[in-house]
């Protein structure tokens, strides 16, 4: 009873504020609009429509057996659980958060488990780091890089650590009984995985062009509720504003963006003019805002596993580790990765860390006026390469580390 009293008189408050300042609200509305609109929607859109297809036609389903190995060991779930990661990793939020309330609502996850793997599978989007930050908010696509090599290790240390420390915050709790296992042909990994592919498209049963349409049509649905969060988590940071004015004279004027929209605080980060601020410090900000999604995010991930039993708090504290973690393992990574980008290009290729301390490259930072357009971002085609090789050397690395290593006796 308290609560819905509480929550009608913020919303009344929240009405009263939007009244009396509607320009504001309006041009904060706008702003929220532009970057769903221009960023997220193509962004997240065909992550979304090709998993679809991935669950329709059993290619999750051969993943998840594929992988069943790394899942047992790191994580002590099924092979399914590899899905909900891959979800999140590549489509970005609030993709994993789906996968883990489908695998909690199927009976495939406890509940100690779906709140382990709920907060290890929300993470940003790859292409709005890669793309986005590096190559049209900080107009240096070796920035994005770093800023995402920063977000996935740090998630990657956490995650390490929940595995080795079940005392750790989200760590499997070793007394938990496992979710229901799933017979699978002992013939090795890929026959189990063909296996599991044939079983996933015959329960399925539709055809491409069904499959076709009615993945667009529920990632679209999704995507609109994305963008309507990120709407109201723009007007909210904006009002809000007098109430940070503080750390805004400490020369923190994004904090509340960040605090409230992960996207939109990457933006405000990117334009951080703090004296002696570098471009180390505004990439480590800019990780720190993505990995903690704002209120923004983890309201998505909450809609998303609304019936489940999971819990939002202990998410949220994940969600504050991961943000500090990422901060430092970006400053950590600068110099290393500064190192490395030096000895692939002498010639200077990697501007962002031959200058160092420059706040930004040559092109200085977007306008509000240039926003949001890729008019003048320059091409990531020259790193491409490198990013696929060592995608797939992770991926190979992990398949072989954990093949031949036995993982008890229990089969998923």
């Amino acid at each position: 009873m308290a609560k819905t009293v509480m929550l009608a008189i913020l919303s009344i408050l929240l009405v009263c504020c939007i009244i009396l300042q509607p320009d504001v609200s309006f041009q904060a509305s706008l702003k929220g609009l532009s970057i769903w609109w221009d960023i997220v929607f193509p962004g997240l859109l065909p992550y979304f429509v090709l998993y679809e297809i991935m669950l329709a036609f059993g290619l999750a389903h051969g993943l998840g057996a594929l992988l069943q190995p790394v899942a047992s060991r790191l994580l002590r779930m099924p092979g399914e659980a590899v899905i909900g990661l891959a979800a999140g990793w590549m489509g970005g939020y609030p993709a994993g958060a789906e996968q883990v309330a489908r695998l909690c609502r199927e009976g495939r996850l406890n509940n100690s488990q779906g709140q382990h793997l709920l907060a290890l599978s929300h993470m940003p989007n790859p292409l709005f780091m890669i793309v986005i930050v590096g190559a049209s908010f900080l107009q240096t696509p070796t920035a994005g890089l770093i800023v995402a090599a920063g977000v996935w290790l740090s998630a990657l240390w956490l995650l390490l650590l929940s595995s080795i420390w079940p005392q750790f915050p989200h760590g499997n709790p070793h007394n938990q009984q496992p979710a229901p296992a799933r017979p699978h042909p002992r013939h090795g990994l890929l026959a189990a995985a063909a296996f599991a592919m044939k079983a996933g498209r015959e329960s399925d049963g539709r055809s491409f062009g069904r499959v076709l349409g009615e993945s667009v049509t529920a990632s679209v649905q999704r995507l609109m509720i994305v963008g309507g969060f990120m709407i109201v988590a723009s007007v909210l940071a904006r009002l809000a504003e007098p109430l940070l004015l503080p750390l805004s004279n400490m020369g923190f004027p994004f904090v509340g963006q960040v605090l409230f929209e992960g996207h939109l605080g990457a933006y405000a980060a990117s334009l951080w003019n703090l004296p002696g601020a570098g471009l180390p410090l505004i990439c480590a900000a800019i990780a720190a805002a993505v990995s903690w999604t704002g209120i923004s995010g983890i309201l998505q991930a909450g809609y998303s596993i609304g019936g489940t039993g999971l819990k939002l708090f202990p998410f949220m504290m994940y969600r504050l580790n991961h943000a500090v973690h990422a901060f430092l393992v970006t400053l950590l990574l600068w110099g290393p990765a500064g190192k490395l980008f030096s000895m692939l290009a002498p010639d200077g290729g990697f501007p962002v860390l031959a200058e160092g301390t420059t706040r930004l490259s040559s092109h200085g930072p977007l306008s509000e006026a240039q926003a949001f357009t890729a008019v003048n971002m320059p091409t990531l085609w020259p790193y491409s390469a490198a990013i696929f090789v060592g995608g797939a050397v992770l991926l190979c690395s992990l398949y072989f580390l954990f093949k031949w290593r036995p993982v008890g006796r229990t089969e998923i």
